[in-house]
């Protein structure tokens, strides 16, 4: 899985975009949701224990985009 579309909750709509992985990020897994419309960026990875951090992006963002791009993330790597 290197690249894929996917939609995240915004606070009045929902917000397409496409996922990236990183490869080349001194974390373990980094991925990049760049929205369609160019209205949000994010990154997140995996640090060292396993958790989903943000690492940088757009601001204002929702804390709920780190653990919703997670979700998305681990659903398409586990088909």
């Amino acid at each position: 899985m290197k690249t894929f579309e996917t939609t995240l909750t915004g606070t009045d709509d929902m917000i397409d975009g496409i996922v990236s992985q990183l490869p080349d990020s001194p974390y373990p897994e980094t991925y990049k949701f760049d929205a369609i419309d160019n209205s949000l960026h994010i990154i997140i990875a995996k640090d060292i224990n396993g958790d989903w951090i943000r690492i940088d992006g757009s601001e204002p963002y929702l804390l709920g985009w780190v653990d919703e791009l997670a979700d998305k993330i681990a659903t398409l790597q586990s088909k």
